[in-house]
């Protein structure tokens, strides 16, 4: 009985000690998805330095996710949010918004 109870308890430790990480990988992983959406709906209308503000504010949250929890769509999707942001400050907000959407796709799929 005691080696059950023990084997037990390790078990709930270790569950305690991993689900917080997990949860703030998911949480940082939505907030990214949220400015992400956000940065492509300003570039499509054109204003540059709004979706450089979100696209920025999304690559600290996707890089958080990434650092929690290790994922290739999560990587891929940071490469994009940089190149939104690096093209977004030459003030092209056409292929600002494209790289953006090329994150969104990569960072949804990491969600799942």
């Amino acid at each position: 009985m005691n080696r059950r109870i023990l084997v037990l308890s390790i078990g709930l430790s270790a569950a305690a000690l991993f689900a917080p990480r997990i949860a703030l990988a998911e949480d940082h992983l939505a907030e990214a998805i949220s400015h992400t959406k956000e940065a492509i709906d300003e570039g499509k209308q054109g204003h540059a330095d709004k979706l450089v503000t979100h696209a920025q504010a999304a690559l600290k949250h996707a890089e958080a996710a990434e650092k929690a929890k290790k994922n290739e769509h999560t990587k891929e999707g940071i490469t994009h949010l940089k190149a939104s942001i690096a093209e977004g400050k030459k003030k092209d907000a056409s292929a600002a918004t494209g790289h953006a959407e090329e994150a969104l796709t990569h960072l949804q799929a990491a969600q799942q």
